[in-house]
């Protein structure tokens, strides 16, 4: 059995999705029997950062045509490494540009992708969540061939690998494309603003709800965040009120988070929300109502009033960040 992860990239380094995606693809077996897909004109950085990783080899799918991304080329490119090398899963990140071409590469294979995937049973089956989280649904493959999974962001846990002793090892495939099967012209990458915040990537996360009232109590969470060194996100309402900028909502209309640290201040913990961040590492919740959701997935519960908890909160780390640093100046 093989298993192909498709990696995608963000400013010519391997995107954390596509990592988390690695490690959903370990559910199938050993590392061994994975390869990671690097796809691109020049694809040589790429794959030695993809061969830290737990790999079992590392293949480059190049050509000139793949310079820039387009459906096309890369469905056609996949298709014809995967009926080349027959493997049994094919696992991707679940992207915007996942969604825009592994649909078209299954179809092109006689499959189905299996997409927006949280988790992988015995079988194997996965799971997808369905009516904004509020039940899971659960799928198998059937047919002959390979089997497509897309892996929704903060569903498995993975940090960048760090380098490792000897490196897996790296082929290259070129795929026969000609520039009339490419039948659109790629644009300028999608950018939202300047300002766009990927929460997705941070490792700290302070997130506000309504408990804080009124914007102007807003500068409480932030001096915790930066006490943190922690990212600000917040709960729908808080952004619908205009209080902090859309790019900082998490939830299923917002961002998918899984940092180390998820500290909910003031969250209820709506299944809307809750299904954006419970992939965190650690959530720590502050609420008053001690029968509040948010407790059902916290790892630690302060019950109390925020405007009293997050000062003391603040105060705490500031002093033991003081105390960190003259030990390490005496040290």
């Amino acid at each position: 059995m093989s298993v192909f992860v498709v990696l995608e990239e963000s400013g010519g380094r391997i995107r954390k999705a596509s990592w988390e995606a690695l490690a959903a693809a370990l559910c199938f077996g050993r590392a061994e029997g994975i390869a990671a897909i690097v796809i691109g004109a020049r694809t040589d950085a790429l794959a030695a950062e993809a061969a830290a990783g737990t790999v079992g080899k590392v293949i480059r799918v190049e050509h000139p045509l793949l310079a820039q991304y387009t459906a096309d080329g890369f469905s056609l490119a996949l298709q014809q490494l995967i009926q080349n090398e027959r493997p049994a899963q094919v696992v991707f990140p679940h992207t915007y540009q996942v969604r825009d071409y592994a649909p078209a590469l299954a179809c092109r294979m006689g499959q189905v992708l299996i997409g927006d995937v949280v988790g992988i049973e015995e079988g194997p089956r996965f799971v997808r969540q369905l009516m904004q989280g509020r039940l899971n649904g659960s799928y198998s493959h059937s047919g002959n061939g390979p089997c497509f999974i897309s892996v929704q962001s903060g569903a498995f846990r993975a940090d960048p690998p760090e380098t490792r002793p000897t490196p897996a090892p790296i082929t290259t495939f070129t795929p026969a494309i000609e520039a009339a099967q490419i039948r659109t012209q790629p644009g300028k990458p999608f950018r939202a603003s300047e300002q766009t915040v990927d929460l997705g990537s941070a490792q700290r996360i302070v997130s506000v709800g309504r408990g804080i009232k009124e914007a102007q109590n807003l500068t409480l969470v932030e001096e915790l965040a930066a006490a943190l060194s922690a990212e600000l996100a917040a709960s729908r309402p808080i952004c619908d009120n205009g209080w902090l900028p859309l790019e900082r909502q998490v939830g299923s209309s917002g961002q998918t988070v899984a940092p180390k640290l998820y500290l909910a201040v003031g969250i209820s913990g709506a299944i809307q929300h809750l299904v954006g961040m419970k992939g965190s590492q650690c959530i720590v919740a502050i609420n008053k109502d001690p029968d509040a959701p948010i407790f059902e997935v916290a790892d630690y519960g302060i019950v109390g009033d925020l405007f009293e908890v997050v000062p003391a909160l603040t105060e705490a780390v500031m002093a033991a960040k003081q105390q960190a640093n003259a030990l390490s100046d005496t040290g």
